[in-house]
Parts: C-alpha cells; structure tokens; sequence
C-alpha cells in the first residue's frame, strides 16, 4: 500500500492523528519539501516528533525513481507531503502509477493553503479563479503567465491566489511584488495598476502575518520569514469581504471602493 500523508501548513505537529497513525505504522517513509516546506520544523524534529527514519526526496527522485512503488508492492510505504497530498499535479502522477501497478492507495489530507488562505483573509472561497505561481527569471527572463491569469480571474471577478517559487529558495513576498510590477512592465496591460494586495506569511504558524494595500506598497511592508504566499483580489468584494480585509489585513480606507 502507498499511503500520501498531509502534513499541513507549519510544522510536525500540524499533521492530523490519522496521518501519524499511518507514520507509526509504515515500513518505508519517504518526503518531498520541494512544493512547500515547512519552514516551523526540521527534518531532524520531524523524525524525532514521528519517531521513525524519512526519507527525504527531490523531485527529480520522485519523478524518476520508482523505488516507492516497488517498495509499496509488498510494504506500507508513507509518502508525507506538505499541505494537502494531491494538490501538487506530481504526486497525482505517483497515485496514478502507483494504481495502474496494482497498488492499493491512501489518502491522509491535510490543512492546505488554498483553504487556509480563506480563513487569514475573510476572502469567499468560492471566488477564487485559477492559481498561479509567481516564478523567479529564468535566463534573465521573467514569465508573463501569472500576469494573464490575474487578468482573466480579474475580468470574471475573481480572486487570484498566487504561490511564490521556491527553486531558489523560499521566494518574499516583496521579492514576487517586484516581479509583478515587471510583469506589468513587460505586458503593459495595466493589469496590476493600482490594483490591491493581500500578501500572507507564516499560516498555520501561532502568529500569522496578513496585510493588504496597494500591490505596490507591500514591497515595503516586512513579512518576515517564509512561507509567503499573495492574493491579489476580485476587482468588485462583498461587503464582508471588504469589512475581513480591513479588520483582519489591515487595507487602507480605499478597500471600500472595491463594493460591489
């Protein structure tokens, strides 16, 4: 059997009872830390914390070698993910595998940041458009894509939730700002004018950070250590939602010309 165990949004402790159960029992664990990291821990507390020996993956080894289902052919194997197991599309690949190989899979979910994101910021779940990932240059090249997915969720009122890259490391939210605004550069849409902001840092942590202003002024706002992610909102809020980003986020006055 191959089981996928959530391991939430901060440290060891957010795993869920039932996903320690599965660790306690297993006979092989892996992990990745390459789609999050759980910046509240080590990997050294994990395995003190669970009590059991993790292996601790690439993606590069999760994507080539198929040691963990060879393995889960005739063991329980334990696959710990940050966050929810199934939100990052590889390890949907592996389940995938893994089934047409004839192995048995498990599901554990945990705490994700695509809800917990709702939670911080009093922003409506089901406003939330498509996803997109702020990425560092490539080549001396910035990627334009998360600049025209802001702008499709924005033409159809929707919220943008924004993961920042970490291939080089945790990327800041002041860092993705500055990325934006050269996105904006480079488009020329202006798409991300005068546009607000929600920069999130530390969820699941015991002291969160949440603020919202002018996308531009967040650059200069101090969010401390990772993980950061963005929301860049809807360009018309509920009423609630305006009245969550004021008390909760902080936004400046302007937020109330965002009503619907």
């Amino acid at each position: 059997m191959l089981v996928f165990v959530g391991l939430g949004l901060y440290d060891e402790r957010d795993v869920s009872v039932k996903g320690l159960e599965e660790i306690r029992r297993a006979d092989y664990i892996f992990a990745e830390f390459y789609t999050s990291v759980l910046t509240g821990t080590s990997p050294e507390r994990i395995q003190k914390f669970y009590g059991k020996d993790v292996e601790f993956l690439s993606r590069d080894k999760i994507e080539s070698d198929t040691r963990i289902i060879d393995l889960a052919g005739n063991h329980r194997v334990v696959f710990l993910v940050p966050g929810d197991p199934m939100v990052a599309t590889t390890h949907v690949s592996l389940a995938l595998e893994a089934v047409r190989r004839g192995v048995e899979i498990k599901l554990i979910h945990g705490a994700s940041i695509m809800s917990a994101v709702c939670g911080l910021t009093g922003l409506h779940s089901y406003k939330f458009g498509k996803s997109a990932t702020v990425p560092y240059p490539q080549l001396g090249r910035i990627p334009t894509s998360p600049y025209r997915i802001i702008d499709e969720n924005r033409k159809s009122n929707s919220h943008t939730l924004l993961y920042l890259d970490t291939a080089e490391g945790p990327m800041s939210i002041n860092k993705a700002v500055e990325i934006l605004l050269e996105m904006e550069k480079i488009e020329g849409g202006g798409v991300l004018e005068g546009v607000f902001a929600v920069g999130i840092a530390r969820a699941g942590s015991e002291k969160p950070l949440v603020r919202c202003d002018y996308l531009e002024r967040l650059q200069d706002h101090d969010f401390g250590d990772p993980m950061h992610v963005m929301v860049i909102p809807s360009e018309k809020l509920h009423f609630s939602e305006v009245e969550a980003l004021r008390i909760l986020a902080g936004a400046p006055p302007e937020i109330e010309g965002c009503l619907e």
